[in-house]
């Protein structure tokens, strides 16, 4: 992989002078070339770095020891830098400057992947925010200097005799504390425009359209600047994508990123058979995320699932442990009870259920859908019950669902101010913790069948622990009937999702 060629500066040492600091604006794009190996797994690194990022914002209060804490972890297992002052004798694995040049190129991979959309640019540019605040507040004052200076970041300092002039009015804005903590760091104007959120909580002291910034609050500035020429970047980026995608090793890299899971694969299943038919609507008022248990209370209720919430569901149920024999017992049960009678589900719904389970078409074992594919997939139209709850109901009516499921008024609040916030993730998480009872779930949700474990797990077992149900032999498993029409279209459906599945 070959970045776009431009001019380069002569650099005596490259492991010198190329990262002079571990943390980066990301002004110039990396030159070098890359393989399409190095490409995806940076990539992968760092979209694992900033989902910690985002969920370690939420869970924990930011820049508090316990959200330090569970970046540098993360900063270690991926191998970014993280450490300013850190000696070159005293690491193991990568040095710094490939822990540095990791960080560099992976930035601009992602850049690729999330300059799609508004949706995806916003997130983006949020976690990278957080990211460098978390980093910048980690340098010592000389650091910062030598930081600000290095990005010709040319705040104006205050001088010392103008300084002085204004001792009282700075500790009492800035709550520096006293006049002798005033006189002994670096005070920086800065225009007001440039620093409204300190005014606005009135942090700093204001003068002739100028703001009066200790250098401990100046990060506040620092990620003003940042977060603009990274929106900027973005913008520009959306616009040469075509180009980039044109390449036929990128593109499916690229799309892939922007919905990438990167956690457990659901696809080996170790329980297979110890989940009974019984057992599913109990479990489905205990154990299943929201999206889920709507999708089960709305198949009972009307005894049909349109296309989405069947793959949804289907590949949801085939993770926590049903066979394809129970599978096929199940849904023909359940779309009797309807207007599809024993031959028509035979016909038109058997094959797709088959196929999930890799025994018909290209026979791909077929992982059920990830808590970021439910999002960002199709978003549900009238008669349609898949999607996400958090991410696509009506505030009111998931205000009013949750309410049904007694989740209490202060519980409701919370979920309903992460769902404000776009966290949807985590809003489920909440829903976990509180209709387990539970203060710290003390894991980040990623895929609904990981919520199904987490919650037997708290619960005791349940569903894993129960004895297995006899296989029973589906007569349509032996012999096959033919496909009329409907199900030709049904069956064209269903592979058109596969093959969008990759």
């Amino acid at each position: 992989m070959q970045f776009p060629v431009r001019q380069r500066r002569l650099i005596a040492n490259p492991k010198t002078e190329l990262y002079v600091h571990f943390l980066q604006f990301y002004g110039q794009p990396p030159l070098e070339n890359i393989s399409l190996s190095e490409f995806e797994t940076f990539a992968v690194d760092r979209l694992k770095l900033l989902k910690t990022v985002e969920n370690s914002g939420v869970s924990q209060v930011k820049g508090s020891e316990p959200y330090q804490k569970k970046l540098d972890k993360e900063f270690s297992n991926l191998n970014f830098p993280n450490k300013p002052d850190i000696k070159e004798e005293d690491k193991d694995g990568p040095n710094e400057y490939e822990k540095r040049r990791k960080d560099h190129i992976s930035h601009f991979i992602l850049r690729l992947a999330y300059c799609q959309t508004e949706d995806l640019r916003r997130w983006f540019i949020q976690q990278e925010v957080d990211l460098f605040r978390h980093r910048f507040n980690r340098l010592t004052s000389v650091q910062k200097s030598s930081f600000l200076k290095h990005n010709n970041l040319h705040y104006e300092t205050v001088g010392l005799v103008e300084k002085t002039a204004l001792t009282d009015k700075l500790v009492q804005s800035s709550y520096a504390g006293s006049g002798s903590k005033v006189d002994t760091q670096d005070y920086y104007k800065v225009p007001f425009q440039d620093a409204l959120d300190l005014v606005r909580n009135r942090k700093a002291y204001l003068k002739a359209g100028y703001v009066y910034i200790p250098q401990q609050d100046i990060v506040i500035t620092v990620l003003n600047d940042f977060r603009t020429q990274l929106s900027k970047a973005l913008a520009l980026t959306a616009r040469s994508l075509p180009t980039v995608l044109s390449d036929e090793r990128l593109q499916p890299l690229l799309s892939h990123l922007s919905h990438a899971y990167v956690g457990q694969d659901y696809s080996i299943q170790k329980n297979m058979g110890k989940i009974s038919l019984e057992q599913i609507d109990p479990l489905s008022g205990k154990s299943f995320p929201l999206c889920m248990r709507g999708l089960h209370q709305a198949l009972r209720e009307n005894h049909h699932l349109r296309h989405g919430g069947r793959m949804q569901y289907g590949l949801f149920l085939k993770g926590i442990g049903l066979t394809l024999e129970q599978a096929l017992q199940f849904w023909r049960s359940e779309f009797t009870k309807g207007k599809v009678d024993m031959d028509k589900f035979d016909k038109q719904y058997a094959y797709s259920i088959r196929h999930n389970f890799g025994k018909e078409g290209k026979r791909t074992d077929y992982t059920p859908y990830s808590c970021l594919k439910v999002i960002l997939s199709n978003a549900p139209s009238q008669g349609d019950h898949h999607g996400c709850p958090f991410r696509h109901s009506d505030a009111e009516l998931l205000k009013q669902k949750l309410q049904s499921y007694k989740v209490s008024p202060s519980g409701i609040a919370q979920i309903l101010d992460l769902v404000k916030g776009m966290h949807y993730q985590l809003a489920c998480q909440k829903y976990f913790e509180l209709t387990h009872n539970i203060e710290d779930s003390g894991f980040s949700l990623n895929h609904p069948n990981q919520y199904f474990l987490e919650s037997q797990r708290v619960l005791g077992g349940g569903g894993k622990e129960a004895k297995a149900e006899p296989p029973q032999r589906a007569p349509d498993v032996a012999a096959k009937p033919p496909l009329d029409p409907p199900a030709l279209a049904e069956m064209a459906e269903d592979l058109d999702a596969y093959f969008q599945d990759g």
